[in-house]
This record gives structure tokens, sequence and C-alpha cells, in this order.
């Protein structure tokens, strides 16, 4: 609206009426008439000016002059649409929250969870930024150009508008339509779509932003986490941004959430707020006293917290009572592990279960504001995860390679201040397999562990029966429910001008309102793909596989309706079902541009390439150092199974 002059600049969606408008407005308006640009506003300044021409006449005023008083008003009546608020965790594994069988305490998420609906059979992608591109956009992660994350990404590959890692210009996020249609926006969190300045969050339909642009970062301080950055990367509104002393992400983003909601509560426009925290990706790291409430909570090892959440998860109705689980090839025997190891990894899960209570805790304080503010009950809240719990924690972290990686990146792995400040933490495997239960896997990977996470919708304006579904649901269709919310029409094939990737996510509120009992016909096929890990979901059914170091690389077919924990594999006695999915997984290569991975590739070698050739940027000398760095691990690996 910027061909409005601000003293009377018209809000799209609200209607207004004319009390009394000088010369000086009326020339600006008519002015603003003659080269506004947008057709919503040029039909507000005509209707303004329209109002001014009755209200002049039953004012008695002459054709000869307009006779009025000097002070304008123009008087807003507020729009009506719910505000939208969608939380998104970071790294967060299927039961690591309370209504879905956690012995975390996340009372929010639980008050949530009993006002709205939770979705249990809810499937998003196996690792972030592909996550992240499908929520915005309702589109296909290939066809948004975020195929895998780019520090992952095969060098030969880069090049290739499907693998750049970044927003392609061709998709439109739900925040610019949401703008568009007069609601404020705003994003305090991860972004990770985009370091250039055309798909910073600023650039891309918010508003007002506070950004971590990369992977992850430090919770307390500027640190980066990885060495492919040299510190982390905040943007705010576009500009750097130094995180001040008394930092901690999941307080400092929900406080500049806070901020930026009550700079415009007063005007009537309803908002959408993108919260992305950083919980609980590595680092992972809580202020103390939230640790200290789950000290010794873990000394009985992740099997028992496994099963424990199994049983919960049952009695809630979250997964069928037969569930059974497989035991994944990277869960250590937890009675086999020394003392001092049971005690050290005991800790690194009470961390990791404070840093979620943490940000329950603080996103409460934001549902408090939303109380006081009398906003809560025209708000719908929308919560959700990027992909199932991280698994890269080494399984001994007080050994001399663990300790010497950590403190080249400026941190700690003491015991005695592990999560706080400055201190480098990550649960392990085993306990990533516990973080996910009852499924199989995690992060990275295809199994359900990777891909099935929580999702809470709840919310006054929704009018919605609280409950479950079990119904499939897939990331992309967030951005269609949340349009559908705010009464936004999608753009189809084209937008502002040019030609865009349609939304092909799927609108969630007949589904919520209990007027349908699917989403998806149980002939629609939902394909995914990341690095060679791929799935395919149809019906009750799911097709997977999963390649090498933690799969095999075979493909096999699930109902994961009634086995989510993938433990009975149905393709020899389904198997004319089998090669129909097949079939359909291969057309789904075909339409977005998958391309083959290496048989030798892994996601850990390709970071470490990535990161070697950023830093050094010669591929002869990226070449050899990379021989270097794997030869320890080549030879390990030769020791350990020729013995």
């Amino acid at each position: 609206m910027a061909g409005l002059a601000p003293a009377c600049r018209a809000k799209p969606g609200l209607s207004y009426t004319v009390k009394t408008i000088s010369r000086k407005n009326l020339f600006q308006l008519l002015l603003s008439a003659v080269v506004e640009k947008n057709l919503v506003a040029k039909f507000l300044v005509a209707n303004i000016l329209v109002a001014y021409a009755v209200v002049v006449k039953a004012e008695g005023a002459q054709a000869e002059g307009v006779q009025t008083a000097e002070n304008v008003t123009v008087e807003a009546i507020a729009d009506t649409r719910p505000n939208v608020i969608l939380i998104l965790a970071d790294d967060l594994g299927f039961s690591d929250i309370a209504p879905y069988g956690s012995e975390v305490n996340t009372p929010t998420l639980s008050a949530l969870a009993e006002q709205g609906v939770s979705f249990t059979n809810y499937h998003t992608s196996a690792i972030c930024s592909p996550s992240r591109a499908m929520l915005m956009t309702g589109v296909n992660n290939h066809r948004a150009g975020v195929a895998t994350i780019p520090e992952m990404t095969l060098t030969e590959y880069s090049n290739n508008p499907n693998y750049r890692g970044t927003l392609s210009p061709n998709v439109v996020t739900v925040a610019t339509l949401l703008e568009a249609s007069g609601y404020h926006t705003y994003m305090a969190g991860k972004w990770h779509l985009g370091h250039e300045e055309r798909n910073l969050p600023s650039r891309r339909g918010f508003q007002r932003t506070l950004a971590l642009l990369d992977s992850g970062a430090d919770n307390w301080d500027q640190k980066s986490y990885i060495p492919i950055y040299e510190q982390a990367n905040w943007v705010a509104d576009g500009v750097e941004y130094k995180v001040p002393d008394d930092f901690y992400s999941s307080r400092s983003l929900v406080d500049k959430t806070i901020e930026f909601i009550d700079s415009n509560h007063a005007d009537g426009q309803p908002f959408f707020a993108y919260l992305p925290f950083q919980a609980v990706h590595i680092p992972v790291q809580a202020p103390r006293e939230f640790i200290d409430r789950y000290m010794g909570v873990y000394d009985a090892g992740w099997h028992a917290v496994r099963e424990a959440r199994l049983a919960r998860a049952v009695s809630l109705g979250i997964v069928p009572a037969d569930t059974a689980m497989v035991t994944m090839p990277t869960t250590m025997d937890w009675d086999a592990q020394d003392e001092s190891l049971k005690r050290f990894q005991s800790k690194r899960m009470a961390v990791y279960a404070g840093m979620i209570e943490a940000m329950d805790y603080h996103l409460g304080r934001l549902l408090e504001y939303l109380k006081a503010t009398g906003q809560y009950d025209n708000t719908v809240f929308i919560f959700t995860s990027d992909n199932g719990p991280e698994n890269s924690g080494p399984h001994d972290p007080t050994g001399w390679l663990t300790s010497r990686s950590v403190a080249s990146l400026g941190y700690n792995n003491d015991y005695e201040t592990l999560g706080l400040k400055d201190s480098y933490n990550a649960i392990n495997a085993s306990f990533a397999s516990a973080a996910a239960s009852p499924l199989a896997y995690f992060k990275f990977y295809t199994g359900e562990g990777g891909m099935r996470v929580p999702l809470l919708i709840a919310g006054a304006p929704l009018s919605i029966e609280p409950g479950l579904t079990h119904a499939f649901s897939w990331v992309t269709d967030i951005t269609p429910t949340i349009m559908a919310l705010a009464g936004v029409e999608q753009p189809g094939k084209r937008y502002a001008g040019r030609p865009v990737e349609p939304i092909t996510g799927r609108n969630l509120l007949p589904l919520l309102r209990g007027e349908v009992d699917r989403a998806y016909q149980p002939d629609d096929a939902v394909g995914y793909e990341l690095s060679g890990h791929s799935a395919l979901f149809q019906g009750d059914y799911k097709l997977v596989r999963n390649r090498p170091p933690v799969g095999d690389g075979q493909w096999y077919l699930y109902n994961i309706v009634t086995d989510p924990g993938e433990t009975r594999d149905l393709s020899q006695r389904a198997p004319e079902r089998f090669q129909r999915m097949l079939s359909a997984y291969e057309t789904f290569v075909r339409e977005n541009g998958v391309l083959p991975v290496p048989a030798n590739y892994t996601h850990i070698r390709q970071l470490v390439i990535n990161t070697l050739h950023k830093q050094l940027g010669s591929n002869l000398v990226l070449l050899l150092l990379t021989g270097l760095v794997l030869l320890p691990f080549y030879v390990a690996y030769r020791v350990k199974f020729k013995s």
C-alpha cells in the first residue's frame, strides 16, 4: 500500500468509515488514487472519497468549495479473521512431549492438546530445510529448491535448481500471501532457507524478523556449532544482528515474538507469527533449573525410556495397543555400559528434557501475554517439529577425539556444566531411538522415527471437538490450512505476474471439523526422497528404503496404521501393492527432478567435504585432506569387521 499517504493509509481486510477529511488529506488521497498500483488500495481510496462526498453533502457543504474541519479521523473496524501462530520445534521426537507419551513436563503443549486436535499420523521431511521449505510454501521440497540441506548437498548437484538448498524464486511463502491480504507477519527463530538477500525472511513476506540463517547455533551466544560457519549468522529485519549477553534462544525468541505482536496490537489487523525454536537441535543446552528437574530420571537407560513411552502412548490412544518395536542396530546394550558412561549419558538426556521443558515454559509466556491482551480467544495455534530426533551425539562423549573436536569450536563437554553456557551436548543414537519411541530410525532417515512427529492444532476460532485424528497428513498441508483460516485463495500457477509452483498440500480444516474422515484418498500417493533415503505413502501403507550405514538399501512395505513401528514387512505378502507403489515412486522421481545418489554417499562424509571445500577452496587440497580425515575411520572399520 505504498501509494497511500501515511496519515490516511487503509489496510486490506479492514472496512473504514469517514468522519472528517481536511483539504490536505483529500489532496493526498486523490494523488494516491492516481499512483496506487494495488487494486485493493485503489478500491479503498475510492470508497473513502465516496464516503467523504456523502459526509460533505450531509453537512450542507457548498458546491463552490469544501468547508470541513482540519482534524482527520479514518475510523477502522477491526478485521475479525483469526491470528495464527505456527510453532516449530527442532529435532523433536514423536514421543518427546507429554501429549504423545513423554515423561517430560510440557504443560503448555498439554493444554493445547486438550483444547485441540492431536495428529498421530502426521509426517514431515527427515531433515530440517526441506521441512521448512514445504511448511512455508505447501510445495514439494525438490520443486521448492531444497532437496536437502546445503551443508550436505553433493557439490556436483549444487547448481541444480532443485538442489541449491535455498527457496526457489518460483515459490510463494504463506507469509507473502497473508501479508498481501492484510495480515501482520512476524518471524523469530531458525530460518535455514538461504543466506542471500533475496531469500531472507524479510524478503519472503515477513514484516518483522529475528532470524538464524544457519542450520543451528549455540543457544547462549553467537557461536557456531559446526566448523562450516565462522559464527552464528543472525539477522534482524534483514540486517546483521549481534545476540545480547543475556541471550538464551527459547526465552529470547519468545520475547521478540511478543515485542512484534505488541507493536501493532492496537490497529485491529490480525497477525501471523512463525516461531521456529532452536530446541532441541544440537548443541542441546538449557538453564540449570530445567536440567536439575531431570537429574536421575534417565538412570535406568534408553531401553526403559523407550518401553515406558510406548506404554503411555498406548494408554493415550496415540498408537495401537499391539504396537511392536524394533531395536535399532545403533542402540547399545545399556547394561553393558560402565557406570561412569551411564552417569554421563543420563545427564545428556536430562539436559535434552530440560531444553524441551524450557521451550514449553517460554511458549507458555507467549500464551499468557495473549490472554492478558485479549488476543488469545482469536488465535489458532499450530505446533509441530521439523523432523525426528537427532542421533549424532558420539556414543562416548568423553573420548579424546570428541573432546578435541568440541574444544576446537570453543566448547567443553565437562560433566558438571553439561548443557550450560560453553557446553557442547547431544544425545546419541540410543537415546534418539527412545525419543522417537515406538518408531524405528530417527533424523536423516525415512523410517517413521525420522518422519512422523507431533502435530497439535488448537484455538477457539476453529470451533472443533478436541481429540485425536489418525488420518494421514503431510507437511505441505500446513500452508493451505493457514490460508483457509485466513480466507486467502491459493495462487494457482501464477502470482504477481510470474509463474509459480502450485500448492499441492491439502486444507486440513474439513478434517479438523469432522466434515471428512481423511485428507487424502486411499489411492493418493505422497512421495519423498532425501539423499537416496526414500518413502511413498498411499492410504494406510508406506513404501520405504533406507540406505547404509544404518539401513540396507532395500525396499520394504508396511501398514503404518496397524504397524507404526515398521516391524512387519508386507512386500512378499502383498506383491501387487508393492509393485504399484514402486511404480508410483518412480513417477514421483521423474515429476520432481529427484537425482540419483552415489553409492558411497553419507551425510557425515559430505558435511566434511563441504566444510573443507568452503574453508580451503581448493579441490586438490580438499581431496587430500578428505582422505586424511576419513582414513582413520576406514582403518577402524576394516579392523572391526576382520576381527
